[in-house]
């Protein structure tokens, strides 16, 4: 298929792109990076890069953006700023906001000018629709929370609704996405790997996380089955506690897990943004279940094992 792709240039890009070009597909990459900075991406000849913000709804005025929207088949939007690496300053929360809800706004708004919208449209949400509860066991039947990510996701997901009739809409959930270089684990590795790594807060609350591999195999298997519709959670089936995910994590590095960080601590290099980490959710892949996809990392210990082989 030809595939329309936001969003894809960072962690989970860097895994998902090959997977869709081993598929066969070819692709058109919207980023706001230079095509310079791409060189790895934008030297396969399935790839085409548009170099824009989508944010920014004159972007898409560009006569090559209305050429790749009227002949892609498929759209995969994850665009969005990271969530838990800067303090949620105004401004910042406002980068937040906007790189997503604009980005999927201005999108929609193009794709019901065309006369032949496309087949399938992916949309990244995440976890944080739930908002966090220590108790709650959440699947994709519950209703949304109430504080500043859950309303986020609210309206990151309304926003996707209003896509054209004739194109099939699937909102993934994302959890906690597990790969050495990047991410969460991304910045826990080097602590650990030096001993100096545990638990965050009190180790009590839940980690809903997923491989990388297994996210972007869902993606794909999400742009080609047409039985996939609706809002998936993009988790494994085995959250666990942030105790029992420092321990696995130690042991496997065979480092000690023994110095937790506090709150306190967190709050302060992060400020509201540490409650991402702080507080945490138990959310199930209740229809992912229902749509026998297959985890290749079901526990934390097997997603570990394949990571620092």
């Amino acid at each position: 298929m030809k595939l329309l792709l936001t969003g894809c240039t960072g962690f989970i890009g860097r895994e998902l792109i090959p997977l869709l070009i081993k598929e066969g597909h070819s692709l058109t990459i919207i980023s706001r990076q230079s095509k310079g900075k791409l060189k790895a991406i934008a030297n396969d000849q399935n790839i085409n890069v548009i170099t824009m913000n989508p944010a920014e709804s004159s972007s898409w005025n560009k006569k090559e953006i209305q050429e790749s929207l009227k002949s892609c088949e498929g759209i995969i939007n994850l665009a969005g700023e990271p969530i838990a690496e800067k303090r949620w300053t105004t401004d910042h929360c406002k980068e937040i906001t906007n790189s997503r809800i604009e980005t999927t706004k201005n999108l929609i708004e193009n794709l019901r000018n065309l006369r032949k919208p496309p087949k399938v449209l992916i949309n990244a949400s995440a976890i944080g629709f739930y908002g966090s509860h220590p108790q709650t066991e959440f699947t994709e039947e519950n209703i949304q929370g109430d504080d500043f990510l859950a309303n986020l996701c609210k309206e990151w997901e309304s926003s996707a609704k209003n896509k054209p009739r004739a194109t099939r809409l699937l909102i993934v959930r994302i959890g906690i996405v597990l790969a050495k270089d990047g991410g969460a684990l991304g910045k826990m590795l080097p602590i650990f790997r030096a001993g100096l790594g545990g638990p965050i807060g009190d180790g009590k609350q839940w980690m809903s996380w997923i491989h990388r591999t297994d996210l972007c195999n869902l993606i794909n298997e999400s742009v080609k089955n047409s039985a996939w519709s609706g809002v998936v959670n993009g988790v494994a089936p085995n959250p666990v506690r942030m105790n029992e995910f420092s321990n696995s994590l130690g042991q496997a590095l065979g480092r000690p897990s023994l110095l937790a960080v506090p709150g306190p601590i967190l709050k302060l290099i992060l400020g509201d943004g540490a409650r991402v980490v702080l507080e945490g959710q138990n959310v199930k892949p209740q229809r992912l279940k229902k749509l026998k996809f297959k985890f290749s990392f079901p526990t934390i210990n097997d997603a570990f094992k394949a990571i620092l082989a």
